[in-house]
């Protein structure tokens, strides 16, 4: 059991922890964009960097796209997605949490701010783009418990998960049995708290969380859900090519979840990539996420005419 536990530590901290990251307060090029016609300031969203200003300025009459980081993230480390998204002349902000709170809580904060921001879009789309424990919230979050958060707003939703383990994580469940919490003398949730904080039941298999997903609310009109096939992958590599770093962070068992890959509007797609290759760190553009989204219609295409620059982008960005 110490050894499990050991490996769940590292598997928790290895999600995100180790990327490397340098935080950046500059804003986005908004020169693609609509023009925005409102300032907002809504709890939890911000533009997707590391500014103190939480105030964000949008287009009211023009679709949106919300960004939800994974563990140990932040809006910041979004930025070059929001920028890409901006490239494309679309707008695209973040939602900040703790990755400490429970992820009930998270969800119901994560709800109440698209419903605040659906007030002032007049119900145009609003895309929720949601990586890893991202994912597990952004999904909740649309679930009928939270649906009078989107009364009279938000009847034009989508909703995009990527790398998200929804069947719970397999090096936590040990955390779930609650056996071991008596034969542990109560020292096994200590250190599971210790480790996540107050979503450590929540993210094992045994969870209600977990097990039991409700339906999507109707205003879900479409939810796209990515799976990574993260087997060998790798995050940091040596001057030899070494492996130092591996991006296997949730096995395939892990991320597929029978009553959620049974949504009706589901559309499922299956990727070869690294859990932090797929939507781009410091080193690596994120471009198997792009090609799923516009082939799916969730970000434009590119004109050929723009390629070129998208490149010169990307090369600057990562």
């Amino acid at each position: 059991m110490k050894l499990s536990i050991y490996f769940f530590i590292l598997c928790v901290f290895g999600c995100t922890s180790s990327i490397r990251y340098s935080p950046d307060t500059q804003q986005l090029d908004r020169s693609r964009l609509p023009i925005p016609d409102v300032t907002i300031s809504v709890p939890n969203l911000s533009s997707c960097t590391e500014a103190d200003e939480k105030s964000i300025q949008i287009n009211s009459m023009m679709p949106i796209t919300i960004l939800v980081h994974g563990c140990n993230g932040s809006a910041g480390r979004f930025r070059s997605l929001a920028q890409l998204y901006a490239f494309h002349g679309q707008q695209a902000i973040c939602f900040n949490y703790d990755d400490r709170d429970s992820l009930i809580d998270i969800a119901e904060s994560l709800a109440e701010s698209i419903g605040e921001l659906a007030n002032v879009t007049n119900n145009q789309k609003i895309s929720v783009l949601g990586h890893s424990m991202g994912g597990l919230i952004s999904r909740k979050a649309l679930e009928p418990e939270y649906e009078k958060s989107y009364v009279n707003s938000a009847n034009n939703l989508e909703l995009i998960t990527v790398s998200a383990p929804f069947a719970g994580i397999a090096a936590a469940n040990h955390c779930g049995i609650r056996s071991l919490h008596w034969l542990s003398l109560g020292v096994l949730p200590s250190l599971c708290w210790i480790v996540t904080g107050d979503n450590w039941f929540e993210i094992t298999s045994s969870s209600s969380f977990i097990k039991h997903p409700a339906p999507l609310i109707p205003a879900v009109q479409r939810y796209l859900k990515v799976v990574t096939n993260e087997e060998n992958t790798c995050r940091r590599t040596s001057g030899d090519g070494k492996c130092l770093e591996s991006d296997d962070i949730f096995n395939l068992s892990e991320q597929y979840q029978e009553d959620i890959d049974r949504y009706q509007n589901v559309i499922g797609v299956q990727v070869d990539a690294g859990h932090i290759e797929i939507v781009g760190d410091e080193d690596i553009a994120p471009r198997k996420l792009l090609s799923i989204l516009q082939e799916n219609g969730m970000l434009s295409n590119t004109q050929p005419n723009r390629r070129e620059a998208l490149e010169r982008l990307l090369a600057d960005l990562y």
